[in-house]
């Protein structure tokens, strides 16, 4: 007797490059059972008729109604490997010195590159690095531009140069500083504010370095703390960050390449990444994303047969250009009927990497549901006969010929779900020739 989990095979014949549905398979089962329908039309069929001796046309075959999930789903083509890459912002000035290899995992307070024999390091963050971390110097400005005493000697109330003045006017020759005139104290360094500051001391404390307190504000603990770091990254111990010495990523990193070689300038983005965990990408229709919803799970068949369970993680907001777009060129012969519809970018990801084994990239096929039907009576879709009075019926296997009409559900994997009130789990029905 078939099971009900033989009723979630996949059809005969794999169909790849575009999604593939149950309504496809009701016509091809139609079709193989066409040349019974005249046995309806005789008046065989319907109200369970007899339809008398077993007679030329009939098959000998007899397959049981089982009850199971009936499952109907669909194949899109994907790819196994670490997700889109993505460029470094590298602020950096100057000559690269050093760069990592490709496929290089790399962690918060590694090496990205090196420019000018100086650490380009990664922290973990979303706020790009867009300028100088440090305590903020004092402006000063030049002696004398406040009407103060400066380099060439006292000045008069009236600005005019000179000593002071006498009750009679005359002035002294020695010119005595006036008492109220004291010279100013030197300005001290003010913190520096922002969240960005909150995200460079959030790393600087994960890297072990302590003494101050994690917050928006860059103090001169900070700074010493920034101090020690330098020293073993082999600094100048400055406690001030140049824009150009940190990346920020969301986490571990993958090297994906490079884009210069040592000895080349720093510009642009010379090095790319990727995540680090292992992902699914599929370029599905435009016009056919229903399933993609973040969170739905899938099936991922991997290049060496196996399946592993994946959930959608993403899907792009935009999609791709159809192939061939913009192209009139015989446009009105129908133009290529090869032309691919826009794709949108769909991600998928696993809870469990290591399901995937040591397989890092290759085509896959991904398998999501459209619909499932859960303990219905199913029959093989070649089973089915159309009956003169309209719908369908099945043939029994036992006794003389006779037909009962059934009411179909849903057809998936070779497969359809009937019901009828002469219909009941492990009745042997004929599947006709």
């Amino acid at each position: 007797m078939e099971t009900g989990r033989e009723s979630e095979s996949r059809a005969d014949g794999r169909r790849t490059g575009r999604p593939r549905r149950g309504p496809v398979l009701v016509g091809a089962g139609i079709l193989l059972v066409a040349g019974v329908s005249t046995v309806g039309a005789l008046g065989l069929g319907g109200g369970g008729a007899d339809a008398g001796q077993t007679g030329e046309g009939r098959s000998s075959q007899a397959v049981p109604v089982t009850r199971g999930t009936l499952t109907d789903q669909t194949e899109i083509d994907g790819r196994l490997g670490h997700g889109p890459e993505v460029p470094f912002p590298v602020k950096a000035k100057g000559t690269v010195t050093w760069l990592p290899e490709t496929d290089r995992t790399i962690r918060r307070g590694g090496t990205v590159l090196r420019v000018d024999d100086r650490p380009v390091v990664l922290l973990y963050g979303s706020l790009p690095m867009y300028r100088d971390l440090g305590m903020v110097e004092p402006e000063t400005a030049p002696a004398g531009a406040d009407g103060t005493a400066g380099a060439d000697g006292p000045k008069n109330t009236d600005g005019s140069a000179g000593g002071t003045k006498d009750t009679d006017g005359v002035t002294d020759i020695d010119g005595g500083t006036p008492p109220q005139q004291q010279p100013a104290p030197p300005s001290q360094p003010t913190p520096l504010r922002g969240m960005d500051v909150k995200q460079f001391e959030t790393n600087l404390q994960a890297l072990g370095y302590s003494g101050f307190t994690v917050d928006d504000t860059y103090t001169t603990l900070t700074a010493d703390a920034v101090k020690r770091w330098q020293k073993d990254l082999g600094l100048p111990q400055t406690g001030r960050v140049d824009a150009g010495d940190i990346v920020y990523a969301s986490g571990p990193v993958r090297i994906a390449g490079t884009s210069v070689r040592v000895g080349a300038e720093a510009a642009g983005s010379p090095v790319s990444y990727t995540r680090t965990s292992r992902m699914v990408t599929v370029a599905a229709p435009a016009a056919d994303t229903d399933w993609a919803r973040r969170g739905s799970e899938v099936t991922v068949e991997l290049p060496d047969g196996r399946s592993v369970p994946g959930k959608v993680a993403s899907v792009g907001k935009d999609a791709s250009a159809a192939e061939g777009e913009g192209n009139t060129e015989g446009a009105e012969g129908g133009g290529d009927a090869d032309t691919k519809a826009a794709t949108v970018s769909v991600v998928i990801t696993f809870d469990d990497q290591d399901a995937l084994g040591r397989m890092e990239s290759g085509p896959v096929t991904v398998r999501y549901v459209v619909e499932q039907r859960k303990s219905v009576l199913t029959v093989p879709v070649a089973s089915l006969v159309a009956l003169a009075e309209g719908g369908h019926g099945l043939e029994l296997a036992e006794g003389t010929s006779k037909f009962v009409p059934v009411k179909t559900g849903l057809f998936a994997n070779g497969r359809v779900e009937v019901s009828g009130p002469e219909v009941h789990e492990g009745m042997k029905v004929r599947i006709p020739k």
